[in-house]
């Protein structure tokens, strides 16, 4: 249920907050008065795109905000949770959309999602429709889902079978299509692997290989600076380790005369055999690098083949490796296809046959539903003015299976007697559509898991006593659902369980729209306005289109 919806800054609103209650909410007003702007906003809501051209005269940025309570929240938080946000704690859902001359944002329970992720939680939040907005009763797949959601039927089972013949048939497409692999082909691909193979490449020895080569290449210049650093540490008549020695000896003749000494000189002795050690590795260094000519060729053959290799089959030797298991898989899926071919024309049979066997369970709990969902939908019909409307559920098979079984739908219509009955996307008239959109809905209210329904003005072209039935239905739903109708009908508006009225008025120079309550006499007045004209006659018929 939609508990709360703020507004501020869209269009005419400069701030509106609205608390809804259960059942059938009913919303009235003059004609421009600013309506439209309570279904613009939880469109927004529901995920729509939205500019700049929303946002109030002389402001930055607008505002909607809604909070939703839901009793059952699984639905949303597994959205929510494929998304990586928290669940609706406690069924609690707050939406928010701002609007800026900047860039827009959208939240849901105060965290930042794509416009993408809010247009899927909105599904599962509103039901909402207007006068021309009944693409989703028109849509064959709508109206099969409908049906599956009468019938109980549920699909999960199905669909992984769908998906897994589906799978297995486009291997089997692919391994046909190797088939047609010519000579050229083949022989390319055999030259590939090859070539791969003889190289008989390990990942990890690259950087190995790349590192002595760089040092075989340097062999010279390295035992040259080796040597060099050796003997700067190391000669007789200069080197750092004698001068330590001459240190060494003078220290000592230090520490006799003066023991206390021995606290400033804690470390030359660990400093003297660090370096003799290094004086001794960096020789030892230089005589490994003494390195066989043929050895470093061997060195330089190697990594000009790595480059070769990378250079023609991928940027390491990691996707070159890669790239020999994808020709060898290729290769093999050529020459052994024969074998291969009939294991899989084997296996998508296998599979056809799962899909056949859970299609044809769903296909009977279907055919099973589709005359008593026609007949509660033509009864609800005849209460909203078709007396002698005729109304059908037609089921095709198909013969390859889709994604939601082997069937077909059409809804059809007839609303006049001795007509034939027609699809209903052939149906001309609003008004009609209006209604028999109303019915199936009232049919499958008990199934319909959306908490909030929206009516914008679909009781349009209809009055009299069919306006009444309208109310009627729309009441009946707001006893399953929370339903919003916002209408310009007095007996549709006086039915609803809670009444709210929009008008315009001036406030310091601005025109704004706003939204109040009315009961009471102001409920009455509304009434009276809205059946065109004052006087008795006219009260009287609004306070009998209040009562019970």
């Amino acid at each position: 249920m939609l508990t709360l919806l703020k507004i501020r800054n869209l269009a005419l609103v400069d701030e509106l907050v609205w608390e809804l209650g259960p059942g059938l909410v009913g919303v009235t007003g003059e004609t421009g008065a600013g309506k439209s702007v309570i279904v613009g906003a939880l469109k927004l809501v529901l995920g729509e795109r939205a500019d700049k051209s929303l946002i109030r005269s002389g402001e930055e940025s607008c505002t909607v905000e809604a909070v939703f309570e839901l009793d059952d929240p699984g639905e949303v938080d597994a959205i929510l949770g494929e998304g990586g946000l928290d669940s609706a704690e406690g069924g609690s859902l707050i939406v928010r959309r701002v609007i800026g001359a900047r860039g827009n944002r959208q939240f849901v329970n105060d965290s930042p999602v794509t416009l993408a992720l809010l247009r899927r939680v909105g599904e599962h939040l509103v039901d909402l429709h207007g006068p021309h907005d009944h693409q989703s009763l028109l849509s064959t797949e709508r109206q099969l889902a409908m049906l599956d959601a009468y019938a109980g039927v549920e699909l999960g089972g199905y669909r992984a079978a769908w998906r897994e013949w589906n799978l297995k048939r486009g291997e089997l497409d692919e391994l046909r299509e190797a088939e047609s692999a010519g000579s050229q082909e083949l022989e390319l691909l055999r030259h590939q692997v090859e070539e791969i193979d003889a190289a008989d490449l390990k990942p990890e020895e690259e950087e190995e290989v790349s590192d002595r080569y760089r040092r075989a290449s340097n062999a010279t210049r390295l035992v040259e600076l080796a040597a060099a650093a050796a003997g700067v540490l190391g000669d007789e008549d200069g080197g750092v380790v004698t001068a330590l020695g001459e240190v060494q000896r003078l220290v000592r003749e230090l520490e006799k005369l003066d023991p206390g000494v021995c606290d400033k000189t804690v470390g030359l002795e660990g400093a003297v055999l660090e370096l003799q050690e290094l004086e001794s590795t960096l020789r030892d260094y230089a005589e490994e690098l003494d390195l066989d000519p043929r050895e470093a060729a061997a060195l330089e053959e190697r990594v000009n083949l790595f480059e070769t290799l990378k250079r023609k089959y991928g940027v390491s030797l990691e996707a070159v490796l890669a790239h020999r298991d994808r020709c060898a898989d290729r290769l093999d899926a050529v020459e052994n296809r024969g074998e291969r071919l009939a294991a899989l024309e084997a296996e998508v049979a296998a599979c056809r046959a799962k899909v056949d066997e859970a299609g044809r369970a769903v296909g009977l709990r279907r055919k099973k539903a589709a005359p008593r969902l026609a007949r509660e939908i033509a009864g609800q019909l005849k209460d909203l003015g078709f007396k002698q409307s005729s109304f059908e559920l037609r089921l095709a098979t198909r013969r390859d299976p889709a994604a939601a079984g082997f069937e077909e739908i059409e809804f059809l219509f007839g609303p006049n007697p001795g007509e034939p009955v027609q699809p209903l996307r052939q149906i001309a008239s609003s008004g009609e559509i209006s209604r028999v959109m109303l019915a199936v809905k009232t049919a499958l209210a008990e199934q319909d898991a959306t908490p909030l329904m929206v009516f914008d003005e679909i009781d349009a072209n209809v009055g009299g006593e069919i306006a009444r039935a309208v109310g009627r239905k729309m009441a009946g739903l707001g006893e399953r659902h929370q339903v919003v109708a916002i209408t310009h009908f007095p007996q549709v508006a006086a039915v609803a369980a809670r009444h709210y009225v929009v008008e315009k008025d001036v406030a310091g120079g601005r025109t704004r729209s706003r939204l109040f309550p009315v009961t009471g006499e102001q409920r009455v007045d509304e009434l009276v306005r809205m059946l065109g004209g004052g006087g008795k006659s006219a009260r009287d018929m609004a306070l009998s289109l209040l009562e019970p």
